[in-house]
């Protein structure tokens, strides 16, 4: 009956792969679409675009504003994306909450094990799924609302900007609470999980208590991060959470309560002996 659990449970993180990929593809088309019509909001191709409208009105429908249904096509196209890749997120957190309801069908070894590497997964699609958008805009007279500077990054993405900005401290954190640690965590799980019963487990185990105690930490600097992104810088900012984000809060969740389910598999072992 076990095995028949555990196939379950496989093909559910399989599930989860898959519609995680989608999600990520998504997210990623409604960047590029967004990234195309913001292209068209620029103050210059807002000045051309105001002119054919006019053109248009003074020609009493003579003349038509191409460029009028271009953004339109491209609004439906952006809000198709930003559908979808939320729709396919809510797809790969689905299975996730039956690998969690696992925990009354297996033993905690088990249920540490498959935790763990559904932590792998959300943390893996949290990192490289864009997690914010941010915009930059200015309402002009005549012109309308002109887009003046955009960015979408997902966390490995916005480490790697902010090394490049210069803002090597804010970007040593982030690397530090939101990859390194988070994926320290994750593995140790897993190890002490598969090998609890050598020898050289206590060691892993100290290591992944004292890690263990960094847990809301990783709450705290995701916080930290959507604020930095989101300071006003000139004009005004608009800032739209992706679904990135959602990975990464599952991953909090869920690293969490396997952090729980492996501290209690450790101090039966330990009540046993």
């Amino acid at each position: 009956m076990k095995y028949i659990v555990y196939m379950i449970i496989t093909v559910l993180l399989s599930v989860m792969v898959f519609f995680g990929s989608k999600a990520y593809s998504e997210a990623k088309a409604y960047e590029t679409t967004t990234l195309s019509l913001i292209d068209e909001m620029s103050a210059e191709k807002l000045a051309k675009f105001q002119l054919k409208e006019l053109a248009e009105t003074v020609s009493l429908g003579f003349y038509k504003n191409r460029k009028k249904g271009l953004l339109e096509t491209l609004k439906k196209t952006q809000q198709m994306h930003k559908e979808q890749s939320q729709k396919y997120a809510m797809y790969a957190l689905l299975p996730f909450l039956g690998v969690l309801a696992s925990y009354f069908f297996i033993s905690l070894r088990a249920f540490t094990f498959f935790g763990a590497v559904g932590a792998l997964i959300m943390l893996a699609f949290g990192l490289i799924v864009p997690v914010m958008m941010v915009t930059i805009h200015k309402e002009v007279e005549y012109l309308g609302d002109v887009v003046l500077s955009f960015e979408s990054k997902g966390v490995i993405g916005s480490i790697s900007k902010l090394f490049e900005n210069g803002d090597t401290v804010v970007a040593l954190v982030i690397l530090l609470f939101s990859v390194l640690i988070p994926l320290l965590k994750t593995f140790s799980m897993m190890v002490v999980s598969v090998f609890m019963d050598t020898p050289f487990v206590h060691g892993i185990v100290k290591f992944f208590k004292m890690i263990g105690k960094w847990s809301m930490v990783d709450v705290f600097v995701v916080a930290t991060f959507l604020v930095y992104l989101t300071v006003n810088k000139g004009d005004v900012s608009r800032a739209e959470v992706e679904v990135g984000l959602y990975f990464f809060l599952a991953y909090v969740i869920v690293s969490m309560l396997v952090s729980l389910s492996a501290d209690k598999m450790l101090h039966r072992q330990n009540s046993v002996r």
